[in-house]
């Protein structure tokens, strides 16, 4: 019979970080980065299901459903007791809205320096983040088109304080069930969508289904929130030691497997279905490295530097992509080779950028604005085991999420 005494003690100081699941954050942008190069270098192989495009074609929306298990992992992991929900919300805001902001700005200077149109109806979802609760495919992929994964971690954010209590009450096996239940309600949203939802005209022969029901699927938000709350259960499992013996190699193993399968998965069973059960395993499979001391190839500091650095390389990378082989005036008649070579260049471009962005955005915010100033709260009933009811106490003590 389990104990959670020392689990909540533990709770009250910084758990370990976790430096492996840092690094994944690196190959994770890394797949979205080679998904969205391959598309624009290889279109027609992208599309057609064959050849090098093909093969990064499920990358992106891999790496998007890594994010999203992940950030429910890493907030759980890392909560902490004695903060104040606003704070957390706070301290999520300053993390992710000026690197969006600056983004979009980057992206509206760009757009208007090619010549490239827009509208309001696409510019003002997008600074406010709510594009992805409208399923209309120039408002969802407007301005900066990868910023519509934001509106999904809003809405995570925005739940994460009043879900932890209840997380936190379950007994192992309970998690147990409420992450079988979370990954079962990914494998029904394709029938969801494909039974219910409006069957317009379909995006391509290989993407046999409508812009509505792609949206229901993959950019709606309350859909992405069931691999959020799936990081919750695993983090909780891995905090009570009830983790499956799992290791880091055979859940990578696990991992190319449900890459493989969805690749060629009917509908749109590949967007998450296939790779949601072996993301759930190898994120806390990374996570028991670290505690363990097990071996970890991306536990190292230039892993670990890249995947610090991997928020901003997502958010800039589809821009200096676009524009910067538009810039170039590149052809289209490139091989696997050279649309492989190219891209590498690209991902070294990028890369300064997003430090940039890292060092002179992203770290500066969190550092000026992310707490609030002034002497230190009073202590009071939180000290006491008694938080009030507006007082809902969860803090992430890293910005690894």
């Amino acid at each position: 019979m389990e104990t959670t005494g020392s689990v909540e003690t533990a709770a009250q100081s910084r758990r370990p970080a976790l430096p492996t699941l840092t690094g994944m954050r690196f190959v994770a942008s890394g797949m979205v980065f080679f998904s969205h190069a391959f598309f624009i270098l290889l279109p027609a192989s992208w599309i057609s299901g064959t050849g090098p495009g093909f093969w990064w074609s499920a990358a992106g929306s891999t790496g998007v459903s890594f994010f999203f298990v992940l950030s429910g992992f890493v907030l759980t992991w890392s909560a902490r007791a004695g903060t104040a929900a606003r704070a957390f919300w706070r301290r999520r805001l300053c993390k992710i809205y000026p690197t969006h902001l600056v983004t979009a700005l980057a992206a509206v200077v760009l757009m208007l320096g090619f010549g490239d149109a827009f509208t309001a109806g696409q510019l003002v979802p997008n600074l406010l983040l709510v594009q992805s609760w409208i399923p209309r495919y120039d408002v969802l992929t407007g301005i900066n088109q990868v910023s519509w994964s934001l509106c999904s971690e809003l809405v995570f954010y925005a739940a994460f304080p009043f879900l932890l209590p209840l997380v936190n009450r379950l007994s192992a096996r309970a998690l147990w069930w409420g992450a079988a239940g979370a990954v079962l309600a990914v494998w029904c949203l394709p029938v969801v969508s494909a039974l219910f939802l409006d069957d317009g005209p379909h995006l391509s022969p290989r993407m046999d289904y409508s812009v509505t029901q792609l949206w229901f699927v993959y950019f709606f938000p309350l859909a992405r929130a069931f691999e959020f709350v799936l990081g919750m259960f695993l983090a909780r499992l891995v905090v009570l030691g009830r983790w499956l013996p799992v290791g880091l190699g055979p859940a990578a193993v696990l991992f190319l497997a449900g890459y493989a399968g969805a690749l060629y998965a009917p509908g749109q069973y590949g967007t998450v279905a296939l790779t949601i059960v072996p993301l759930a395993l190898l994120i806390p499979a990374g996570a028991v490295a670290d505690l363990s001391g097990r071996y970890s190839p991306l536990r190292g500091r230039v892993a670990v530097w890249l995947g610090e650095v991997s928020f901003a390389l997502y958010m800039v990378h589809q821009l200096v992509l676009s524009y910067g082989t538009r810039a170039i005036g590149f052809g289209m008649g490139l091989s696997g080779w050279q649309a492989a070579g190219l891209s590498l260049l690209f991902l070294a471009a990028c890369l300064p950028v997003a430090w940039l962005l890292h060092s002179l955005v992203e770290m500066p915010v969190m550092r000026r604005w992310s707490r609030p100033r002034g002497p230190a709260a009073v202590p009071g009933p939180r000290e006491r085991g008694t938080v009030p009811r507006s007082e809902r106490t969860v803090a992430p003590s890293s910005d690894t999420a």
